[in-house]
């Protein structure tokens, strides 16, 4: 507050505070700031009258221009799910070959498809789909379960080991570590397994024999008499060289030992089936280009 001293210098009232031979002016606030505080208040007090405000017991102030934003914003998601409609119903009943042929219907696929990759497949599959240590490259051709467009859909639809009623099952068993196949045991049958993708690999023949007996007495039941899966079964081929878990003597002794069970999310109620289908379109092309390459 001004004691009614003035400043010799500058003319302006104190307030009577000093520091250190310093005395406090008692400026005035500039006539601008006065004039925006003003504007801005009466600015609020028209918006308060004429648009949503204030809430009240059971509801709110309507104002009197009767603005609803949640029925804008209902209004401009219908009308973007009927323009969305025009190119998602047919992606959705037709079938997959006749939507490839479409360029129309091809545009909003590939418009639409790797951020849909990008949201759901890349965190496990990479964003190049080539997969890593656990998880299975989508752009080679091993494909457990097959890489045809409806069953790549199930795969989709119902996922592998997920809660889903109608889930694909698959699992290998813990040779080694629920006591089926003793260490020795297991480094015969991972040396044999091996040399069914590296056939030109030198293996002591004793060896090698011992290998096919436990391999027949083991896991031809699942990955085939000659190794080379099932899709059925989800069992993966043993011959090529794709290996998810990796094909070094370790890793397949690991594998071996304590026994392997993926697993991928059912995606029906997370994914429309449009969505699903316009994955699976997608898929396809990140094979189709790979194996070109």
């Amino acid at each position: 507050m001004s004691v009614k001293e003035r400043d010799p210098l500058t003319g302006h009232q104190t307030t009577g505070h000093e520091w250190n031979g310093i005395t406090e002016l008692n400026t005035r606030v500039p006539r601008a700031i006065w004039f925006f505080i003003i504007v801005t208040h009466v600015w609020a007090l028209f918006y308060w009258v004429l648009m949503p405000a204030w809430p009240t017991v059971n509801t709110y102030t309507k104002g009197l221009l009767g603005v609803d934003q949640r029925q804008q914003v209902e209004a401009r998601v219908a009308a973007a799910g009927a323009k969305r409609s025009s190119w998602s119903d047919p992606i959705t009943s037709l079938t997959l070959d006749e939507v490839r042929s479409d360029p129309t219907l091809m545009a909003h696929v590939q418009r639409t498809a790797p951020a849909l990759f990008g949201d759901n497949c890349a965190a496990c599959h990479g964003a190049q789909a080539q997969g890593g240590p656990g998880y299975p490259s989508l752009v080679d051709q091993a494909w457990l379960w097959g890489a045809d467009d409806e069953t790549v859909l199930e795969t989709l639809r119902v996922g592998i080991n997920a809660p889903h009623p109608e889930s694909r099952f698959s699992q290998m068993m813990a040779f080694g570590r629920d006591g089926l196949l003793d260490r020795e045991q297991i480094r015969i049958a991972a040396d044999y397994v091996q040399s069914l993708s590296r056939p030109a690999e030198e293996i002591n023949a004793d060896r090698l024999a011992a290998g096919a007996t436990l391999f027949d007495e083991n896991c031809a039941s699942c990955h085939g008499e000659d190794g080379t899966g099932s899709q059925d079964l989800g069992a993966p081929d043993l011959t090529d060289e794709h290996w998810i878990y990796g094909g070094d003597e370790k890793s397949i002794f690991n594998t071996i030992f304590h026994g392997r069970q993926g697993w991928m999310p059912a995606w029906e109620q997370r994914l429309s089936e449009t969505e699903r289908r316009i994955l699976t379109i997608y898929l396809g092309q990140l094979k189709e280009t790979h194996h070109d390459d």
